[in-house]
């Protein structure tokens, strides 16, 4: 059943694109070849002429996560909204509106030209939008296309200002929705205090080029760690994130509206933003509480294997946990100069390393065969630009050995590839691209 939400042809369309030297990875003796054509050859991993670094999806591992976090929201009374940052990928956001997603948040204007140019119906753009320029597009997009549906944040006076100005320029006909941000001290964006967010929620409705449609706010600022202070602070700003959109709709700020957007969530700590926003509301306040949680799709062995509300609850009642990582990279021996320290062909410009190095899982020797390494017997030291430094305490590889190597952070994996191969075992059934 096709995606709501998203120009599923333009989707299909990039089947169309030609494989050639842009992108890393691919087989050389695909060069020429449309992506429709080289997977209409079902290749595999192994034999299709892949080379090295590669980054490589599990197929069944993303539709697992797509599945799981679609229940657990319809079971939590809650909407989904994933960050698009963290794939910049339309073919995954295709899958992820095909799972009952609301829509796809956006982070800043490049971005809403991308999902613009796939189709996407719903945006949801976690900033405030000041760009005169940018604000001129916008207007244009909504004025062309009454289907479409976007909202961004306020935070501040001079924002409100700014944006009316440029509306007012612009002559648009339909009004941009906003939700007023709620910050934390020290945190990135957003209102510091409530009597600011008052003040921002008082200009937003007094300017009739601007429509107030709710609050918005990220705890993944309040904390980083999953200590139970930390998990009771963010719980504390939750409330008052609450308290704020129940005292805006007391001031008649949401009168008439058929919904009231009120979200957060990022992919640390949803389980703390649906007890908090999908409790009852007052009777008659239409709160639609959208999560915009982005690294569920993929998962990872890192970053959000510790800090996922399914990971933490794996370690406390010895469950299964729900997320499977989705990322591989493959990278190949090259260099042994010493007997315990072997070089690797991946470095900073192939795989994340701001929330932890990647972790060495399974070896494929000459003989083909894949091997799971044990715990302990190697780990990545450092990476230099295009190098990995794998230390072996127990491991035993040879040059020319294919390491795979587990990654943390999928948004700063992503940036790093423009078509990503997706996998079901050793078949490769898709190719996903990236705009970054």
């Amino acid at each position: 059943m096709p995606a709501a939400g998203i120009n599923t042809e333009a989707i299909r369309a990039l089947r169309d694109e030609t494989i050639d030297w842009r992108f890393k990875g691919m087989p050389p003796n695909a060069s020429g070849k449309t992506a429709g054509e080289f997977l209409a050859e079902r290749p595999t991993l192994w034999e299709a002429g892949f080379t090295g670094p590669l980054l490589t999806l599990d197929d069944a591992a993303m539709e697992h996560n797509l599945r799981t976090m679609a229940a657990w929201c319809d079971e939590h009374g809650l909407r989904i909204a994933p960050h698009g940052k963290t794939t910049m990928a339309p073919r995954l956001f295709e899958r992820q509106l095909e799972h009952g997603a609301w829509g796809i948040t956006a982070a800043n204007i490049g971005q809403l030209r991308v999902y613009r140019a796939f189709g996407v119906q719903r945006i949801l753009l976690a900033n405030e939008l000041v760009d005169p320029q940018g604000l001129a597009w916008l207007s244009a997009e909504l004025d062309a296309d009454p289907d479409l549906s976007f909202c961004c944040y306020a935070d501040s006076l001079r924002g409100v200002e700014q944006m009316a100005a440029a509306l007012a320029a612009h002559g648009g006909t339909r009004p941009v929705d906003v939700l007023v941000e709620f910050g934390v001290p020290g945190g990135r964006t957003g209102a510091r205090t409530v009597s600011q967010a008052r003040a921002v929620a008082a200009a937003v409705a007094a300017e009739h080029r601007l429509r107030l449609v709710g609050v918005a706010g990220y705890e993944g600022e309040v904390a980083h760690d999953i200590e139970e202070s930390s998990l009771s602070a963010i719980d504390d700003y939750l409330n008052e994130f609450r308290s704020l959109v129940e005292e805006f709709a007391e001031a008649g700020y949401f009168d008439g509206l058929e919904e009231v957007i009120v979200s957060a969530g990022g992919s640390a700590y949803f389980d703390q933003v649906a007890e908090a926003l999908a409790r009852p509301w007052p009777e008659g306040l239409p709160v639609v509480p959208v999560l915009r949680s982005g690294g569920y799709l993929l998962h990872d062995d890192g970053f959000y294997r510790v800090r996922s509300p399914f990971g933490r609850r794996h370690r406390l009642a010895g469950a299964e946990s729900p997320f499977r990582p989705a990322m591989r990279i493959w990278a190949q021996v090259v260099s042994q100069p010493e007997a315990d320290l072997a070089l690797l062909t991946m470095g900073r410009r192939d795989v994340s390393f701001d929330q932890g190095l990647p972790e060495p899982q399974v070896i494929r020797g000459s003989d083909g065969e894949i091997r799971e390494l044990a715990d302990g017997s190697c780990h990545v030291s450092g990476l230099a630009d295009q190098h990995a430094f794998l230390r072996l305490t127990g491991a035993k590889v040879r040059v020319g050995d294919w390491i795979g190597f587990g990654l943390s952070h999928p948004c700063t994996v992503f940036d790093k590839w423009t078509l990503i191969p997706v996998v079901d075992g050793e078949r490769v059934t898709d190719l996903v691209r990236t705009y970054f």
